[in-house]
């Protein structure tokens, strides 16, 4: 028997455990043309709280009483598939569930000896491509400009600030904890952060912290955070609107400063994207991190967690900010 989760309600507000369901069942025996997976990794990531409501979004809400989805690592424990060999890893949008049955659609085969499995989720992943491709295409970068990260303890913003700094500005961080903030500084080398849960004066402490206004915002949080950072923009600047994972739980919608007046007045541009849209610039992508990661230049992080009963909570905990950099849970 194959134990799968299924998502049994609909979140309202904080997810609770018991919105997952876990039950058992039989494998379909292998047909031409199929792979059976072992689950390896799972990533647990904040958008996927969006697919958890029945609402018209870029990707299908999740249907109650079936499998949740995200970013998995396989292994092929058998193959009746040509393209895919048995002791190969893959990775894809599957289910959470122990075991499953593939077509090979949508599989993509990963290197074990390139680099760590769990990186193929994180920095050489979907949490990478967001990071370098939203940054460098949304944010613009130039050397010597400053640039503000919220969410910069989490999985894409820990590798933005990172790519900010490679490419030569000087990078601001955001997080909710002293032990981030110092993280956030020795480890992937952050010029400032600020922990604004405890700032007194949030705005007054990202203008104390970019005396000169911020360049470029990359927004992973939204609310009273990104209030406090767009009201230190400059002439020119770009917000780039990654995720707002302040947001995602809310019942009602949220009151909060208009930003439109200071867009204007600093002729300054607000972007949103999905990592979809920047489709044909993954191998390009993948290659520059591959790169940055060999050479040291990147720093992989991730926060693990084991075993399979343990993806409903480690999801849940994302949201509480207990994850830096990226959440995985290993199986």
């Amino acid at each position: 028997m194959n134990k799968v989760i299924l998502l049994d309600k609909r979140p309202v507000g904080i997810p609770a455990l018991t919105d997952f369901k876990f039950t058992n069942e039989e494998l379909p025996v292998l047909k031409v043309g199929e792979v059976l997976l072992k689950t390896v990794y799972v990533s647990v990531d904040p958008y996927l709280r969006g697919r958890m409501k029945d609402t018209k979004s870029y990707v299908p809400p999740f249907q109650l009483g079936q499998p949740v989805q995200s970013g998995i690592i396989a292994e092929i424990i058998d193959s009746l598939n040509d393209n895919f060999k048995k002791g190969e890893y893959v990775v894809g949008s599957l289910k959470w569930a122990e075991y499953q049955i593939s077509n090979g659609k949508g599989l993509t085969k990963v290197d074990p000896d390139a680099a760590s499995l769990s990186a193929y989720l994180g920095v050489l992943g979907m949490t990478g491509l967001t990071a370098y491709l939203g940054f460098r295409n949304l944010g613009l970068p130039k050397a010597g400009e400053t640039v503000v990260v919220s969410g910069a303890a989490g999985a894409v913003g820990n590798v933005v600030g990172q790519i900010a700094k490679i490419m030569g500005c000087r990078v601001v961080g955001l997080a909710g904890s002293d032990e981030k903030i110092e993280s956030l500084k020795s480890r992937f080398g952050y010029d400032e952060a600020i922990n604004y849960k405890t700032s007194a004066n949030l705005e007054d402490a990202v203008k104390n912290a970019c005396p000169d206004g911020v360049d470029i915002y990359f927004d992973n949080v939204g609310g009273n955070v990104s209030d406090a950072v767009l009201a230190n923009i400059k002439y020119k600047s770009r917000i780039v609107i990654c995720g707002a994972i302040s947001l995602y739980n809310d019942t009602e919608p949220a009151m909060a400063p208009r930003v439109e007046g200071r867009l204007v007045v600093n002729s300054a541009t607000m972007s949103g994207f999905i990592i979809s849209d920047f489709a044909e610039q993954f191998p390009e992508g993948i290659q520059q991190l591959t790169t940055w990661l060999k050479e040291g230049k990147i720093t992989q992080c991730e926060t693990v967690v084991d075993g399979f009963d343990s993806i409903p909570q480690a999801f849940i905990d994302l949201f509480d900010g207990k994850n830096e950099g990226k959440m995985i849970v290993k199986i």
